[in-house]
């Protein structure tokens, strides 16, 4: 039967339903309930061949309305507007639909109730209005043209309340589309800036309000799609004329800058007790990390240490018992692994960095030394802190600004530092532990344990509370370091030999860090005998092969980690292009599922990332199919930039679906699935909530979504972190088996000979054959 015919045995909203004889004669054919504005209710069937226009004009005809069938639309019962795409889902679920104003008429409705204000009590149901139906392209294209945006920036400078809330969340939601809110100016971000940074602002002003900034730090001009850097680019591109890609980091801190206590208020709302608080001011944290620029990059991370951040994340480590929150702490230790390797890779430049020279002169004081000269007549003062040389700025070189920071932190922790300089100078030249070398030293094996090799990869699949806390760390190693110097009675000879009992007992110290507690690791550096700490190191040297501790060997080890991670990245990602079945589960609290309302009333759901990785495609069966490539059997879909968290072990199966034979059946009350996991958006809860068939797959989804992620890039599941570590090993002993077999000496450093002196030479052209 083609076109919508009305049932005219029910035409009224107070007809009973047809039963009986008659319901009898009626053929089995999907049938939806239409109601007018009027409150009249009819019965029709629609033809799934037909456009949603044309349904609309038919009903107009056959239920005689007189205005242009353009200026109405189709809804269902949670208002979601009926489009060519969902049209077949609401047939086939027999949705009870609403003959409504269009998302154009009801744009310019609402723009003309904006623009005239009226009462306090019309303006808020304006704006609730506003926020739930901005986010449509007939909607939100209409408003714009009708300067829409305008009125409701105006309505933000100065509303206040429940107003307030519901004005920036329609700023959110607008936000949400590629287009339309290019003319936001500095004035509007700074007045973000102070509504998030009054401590009276109510936590639903705040929500919408952080997740603006968060909006427009991530548009920046190198985020715009199709956006193709080279080698040869230089800064940043500029932005197309109307795009909404022109704002950035820079953008927002710059105002971030000029708003009294912004950061202080932000991060002191990591403590709140409202989860969602707490979870959106961590995701513009995240995403300040992620794309701070190169010129206010130390500025802002000075600004967060000062404010102790980190302190602040190891409390919610502990304290939060929810998985909305693990996602964005595991963000955070990626972005800060992203930190501290930038620290270790800037080097110390005393001339063009008056806080490197500060924190140099700051070092030199607590010393309560004076310069002398040797018996060459060569100055003597940082040789005596146990560097090898007065070149300050080479010493550093490999452990960078961090190796600085850590040698700064260390004598700031521990005031007796002037006495452990005195105590080493009292001794021979060839008994002194050189300090701050062993500082750096410390830092490097640090870095090594923690695996900072490159930015942006991070392996860890748990809480890393103790990085967190990485110069507290250092300070207990190097004093361990001093330690171990004095009771193995070690001479100048002997620093590679004790710079290995403390990797050793790093090793130890900081084993299990995310179960833990933080007096057991200064029980491990503080109390641990010499003799016991060798007896161990004997016996790990006899299962290692001293080879692998050698400095170029970890260097190719970590550029081998990067390869690797970023091979697995890939392959995560081709597994999501690939698609899978997975079941649909029921969340196991309302955390993960605000919106009981899209829950799938089907138990299967394919899921496919489109190719230009912006959004999760899918179909939701009662039976298995075999799904085309492509993705016009995957009429529904979900925005991979509206997934803030991917929260795991979250749902249960629904009863009477099993995956396969070997399932036992669901358990009452359901137990929650290690093979679920949940997408969620900040502001409107749960969009999936799915089950992997098994665990290979859903390690490829978590992680693939996560890696997806324009402020995450960490890994989930142990079976992906797995992946990077066996990958870099395996690459590593393929490249020491073309050394070893060619009986190739590896040094354990290498020095680097005097500069040339002079300019009068050139590199030749020197061709290779690469395997």
């Amino acid at each position: 039967m083609s076109g919508t015919r009305p049932d005219t045995r029910n035409t009224s909203s107070s007809s009973p339903a047809v039963n009986g004889a008659a319901s009898a004669a009626v053929p089995l054919v999907p049938t939806n309930t239409v109601t007018t504005a009027a409150g009249l209710t009819v019965r029709t069937r629609i033809d799934a061949v037909l456009t949603v226009d044309d349904v609309v004009r038919q009903l107009c005809v056959n239920l005689k309305i007189k205005e242009p069938p353009s200026d109405f639309a189709l809804r269902d019962e949670t208002d979601e507007l009926v489009t060519n795409d969902n049209l077949r889902r609401m047939i086939k679920t027999r949705a009870n639909l609403k003959l409504v104003n269009a998302p154009s008429r009801e744009a310019k409705e609402t723009a003309e109730k904006l623009r005239l204000r009226g009462d306090p009590t019309t303006l808020k149901m304006t704006l609730f209005t506003l926020q739930k139906y901005i986010r449509e392209d007939q909607f939100a294209q209409e408003f714009i043209n009708l300067s829409g945006l305008a009125d409701l920036i105006d309505v933000i400078y100065g509303a206040h309340g429940n107003t307030l809330a519901y004005a920036l969340t329609a700023m959110q939601n607008l936000m949400e589309l590629d287009y339309g809110w290019s003319t936001l100016d500095d004035d509007f971000i700074f007045q973000v800036v102070q509504i998030l940074s009054s401590p009276q602002s109510l936590i639903n002003v705040c929500r919408p309000a952080t997740a603006i900034l968060k909006k427009l730090v991530e548009a920046d001009p190198t985020s715009a799609p199709g956006l193709q850097l080279t080698s040869s680019s230089r800064g940043p591109p500029s932005p197309p004329a109307g795009s909404v890609y022109r704002y950035g980091f820079h953008v927002v801190f710059e105002q971030m800058r000029k708003g009294h206590g912004f950061l202080e208020t932000v991060i002191s709302r990591l403590g709140s007790a409202d989860t969602a608080m707490t979870q959106y001011s961590m995701m513009l944290i995240n995403s300040l990390l992620a794309h701070a620029s190169d010129t206010r990059w130390e500025e802002f991370i000075s600004e967060l240490e000062r404010l102790n951040v980190r302190k602040a994340v190891v409390r919610l480590m502990s304290s939060h018992t929810i998985e909305d929150l693990t996602s964005c702490i595991l963000d955070f230790q990626a972005n800060f692994i992203r930190v501290t390797f930038r620290k270790k890779t800037t080097l110390v430049d005393v001339e063009a960095e008056p806080s490197h020279a500060a924190a140099l002169n700051a070092i030199w004081a607590s010393t309560k030394l004076s310069e002398s000269v040797d018996e060459t007549g060569q100055v003597l003062k940082w040789r005596l802190l146990g560097l090898d040389s007065e070149n300050v700025e080479a010493e550093f070189n490999d452990v960078g600004l961090l190796g600085l920071e850590c040698l700064k932190k260390f004598i700031d922790m521990d005031p007796d530092f002037s006495k452990i300089i005195l105590e080493q100078l009292s001794r021979p030249p060839a008994r002194r532990c050189p300090v701050a070398k062993a500082s750096n030293e410390v830092v490097d094996l640090l870095s090594e344990h923690w695996a900072i090799f490159a930015p942006g990869y991070s392996t860890s699949t748990t809480f890393q509370p103790f990085f967190l806390d990485f110069y507290k760390v250092h300070s207990l190693a190097t004093h361990f370091f001093i330690r171990m110097w004095s009771e193995s009675g070690a001479a100048s000879g002997d620093f590679t030999r004790v710079a290995a009992l403390v990797r050793s007992q790093a090793k130890v110290a900081l084993r299990s860090e995310n179960v833990r507690p933080w007096h057991e690791v200064e029980h491990e550096f503080n109390e641990c005998e010499y003799r016991s700490v060798r007896e161990r190191q004997m016996k790990e040297l006899e299962l290692e092969d001293d080879l692998l501790s050698k400095i170029p060997v970890r260097n190719l080890r970590a550029k081998l980690y990067k390869e690797s991670f970023e091979f697995v990245r890939q392959q995560r990602i081709q597994c999501l292009m690939q698609g899978a079945w997975f079941v649909n589960a029921l969340p196991q609290n309302s955390t993960t599922s605000r919106d009981t309302s899209r829950r799938p009333i089907r138990p299967w759901r394919f899921m496919r990332l489109d190719p230009g990785l912006k959004y999760l495609h899918y179909v939701d069966s009662a039976l298995k199919f075999a799904v085309r490539s492509g993705l016009e059997d995957l009429p529904e879909r979900i925005e991979v930039a509206a997934i803030s968290e991917i929260a795991t072990g979250t749902c249960a199966a629904p009863p009477h679906v099993l995956r396969d034979q070997n399932d036992l059946p669901p358990t009452f009350p359901p137990v929650a699935s290690p093979l679920s996991f949940s997408l969620l958006s900040a502001h409107e809860g749960s969009l999936a909530d799915q089950i992997a068939p098994d665990q290979s797959r859903w390690a490829d989804w978590t992680d693939g979504l996560n890696m997806l992620r324009r402020d995450g890039g960490h890994v989930s599941s142990k079976e992906t972190a797995g992946f990077v570590q066996a990958l870099t090993e395996i690459g590593l002993k393929i490249k020491l088996l073309d050394l070893s077999g060619e009986m190739v000496e590896i040094p354990s450093g290498l020095v680097a000979g005097p500069p040339p002196s002079n300019t009068d030479f050139f590199f030749s052209d020197l061709i290779t054959n690469q395997v």
